[in-house]
């Protein structure tokens, strides 16, 4: 199935719409019967909320940028890999705020935001030149294999596990049945986004005659983030405050280095926009930061902060305006 094939209109509309859809209904699937297992083999929490549901979630994000760098769209795979960690920090960190205020632990603050400006930076300095190479994708996977467990060993420290009351659910539970629901999960990832990737970018170029990177900066990012908002808004209903920032975290970093890892070691690229350099990685950085710069507690340094309405409202209304300007310049480039 070629992505470069001219399909109709409507066709088109219903392969982004279905995309999107099965997207989310995939990755749903994944998640749970991810969590089955974490809790049937006995992992902590951390991993649960940090690595599976890390993983879950930004398993679209994966499968979309790897089948788009392979169909020869760098720029609707960078698209979706850094326009998904803005949108993540943006949009769904400010409605989370702003549907309920959370807080954010000082080992946040302290470690996790500055490896996220680290692993910026180095996402920076590997396209800086227009040239992706697969040294490149191969530097990204071995940075996140090294500090993802770096990471939750520092976060873990001093953690209390849950007590889970009850009987555990996974004695309920059919293992062989979990099984089937987590492969099958990733085997609709992998469709759905190929039927999201042709439907958009072939209304792209021959709808909205504008840029692959834009499509995959708006829609695509957003539809493979939906996962990412429905987990974060249940979990700041739910008080579960370190699962909000925990996810969003590990998200940002399986997206900017794994998912863009795999992507350019099966596919290397040259052929992206110089707005992800010039734009959006410096737009990414700034972000990063701001979860710092927000959530620290400025009284008492080593407790946690608090991410309150104002600053969830600030984050959607500066995610808003980089939106309005990069569909300005992608518009006039295009």
């Amino acid at each position: 199935m070629s992505m470069d094939t001219d399909i109709p209109l409507l066709l088109s509309l219903v392969f982004i719409v279905g995309g999107l859809l099965a997207l989310t209904k995939s990755a749903d699937m994944f998640i749970d019967a991810a969590s089955v297992m974490a809790h049937h083999f006995k992992l902590s929490p951390l991993l649960v909320g940090m690595v599976i549901i890390g993983f879950g979630t930004s398993a679209p994000e994966l499968a979309v940028s790897a089948i788009s760098g392979i169909g020869g769209h760098a720029n609707l795979s960078l698209g979706n890999a850094y326009g998904s960690c803005i949108l993540n920090i943006g949009a769904i960190l400010g409605i989370t705020a702003l549907v309920r205020p959370f807080r954010v632990k000082p080992s946040v603050c302290w470690f996790a935001v500055p490896l996220l400006a680290f692993i910026t930076l180095l996402s920076w300095f590997v396209v800086d030149d227009g040239e992706f190479e697969r040294i490149n994708g191969v530097v990204l996977l071995g940075t996140f294999a090294v500090l993802l467990p770096v990471y939750c060993w520092y976060d873990q420290k001093g953690a209390k596990p849950r007590v889970r009351s009850g009987r555990d659910e996974s004695e309920n539970v059919k293992m062989g049945w979990v099984w089937f629901r987590l492969l099958a999960g990733l085997v609709l990832l992998v469709l759905s986004s190929h039927i999201l990737v042709w439907g958009s970018v072939d209304f792209a170029r021959d709808v909205l005659h504008v840029s692959d990177l834009l499509i995959g900066l708006t829609v695509v990012a957003l539809g493979t983030s939906l996962p990412e908002l429905a987990s974060a808004i249940v979990a700041a209903r739910k008080g579960e405050n370190e699962f909000v920032t925990g996810n969003i975290v590990g998200s940002n970093f399986f997206n900017t280095l794994a998912v863009v890892g795999i992507a350019g070691t099966i596919s290397p690229f040259s052929d992206f926009s110089g707005y992800v350099v010039r734009r959006d990685l410096p737009v990414l950085m700034a972000f990063s930061l701001s979860i710092a710069l927000f959530g620290l507690n400025y009284r008492h340094v080593r407790a946690s902060g608090r991410i309150s309405r104002l600053k969830g409202g600030v984050w959607l209304v500066a995610f808003i305006v980089y939106l309005v300007v990069m569909i300005l310049q992608e518009t006039r480039a295009g």
